[in-house]
């Protein structure tokens, strides 16, 4: 059996976001940095697994991908904080 299609809809987002403020920010890319970053904001949204991304992005209406995008900045947001403030 194989499983590797199947992941986490909300990944590529908040990776996507991530990258997007890290660039804007002018931040280091430092690996641990970045992964504790994801995990944080990834554990502060809902899980919705996938095999495609057009399973969902099909059925979702404008108002959904809306709010969705909306929750993944927010979540990278407080991630971003929540770290830096945890940082040693």
């Amino acid at each position: 059996m194989a499983f590797e299609s199947v992941h986490n809809y909300y990944e590529n987002l908040v990776f996507t976001e991530i990258r997007k403020t890290l660039k804007k920010r002018k931040l280091s890319s430092e690996d641990d940095y970045v992964e504790d970053i994801a995990c944080v904001a990834l554990n502060r949204l809902p899980s919705r697994y996938v095999r495609h991304h057009v399973d969902l992005v099909f059925y979702l209406t404008a108002e959904e991908h809306e709010m969705i995008n909306d929750s993944v900045k927010t979540a990278v947001a407080d991630a971003f904080t929540f770290v830096d403030r945890h940082r040693r």
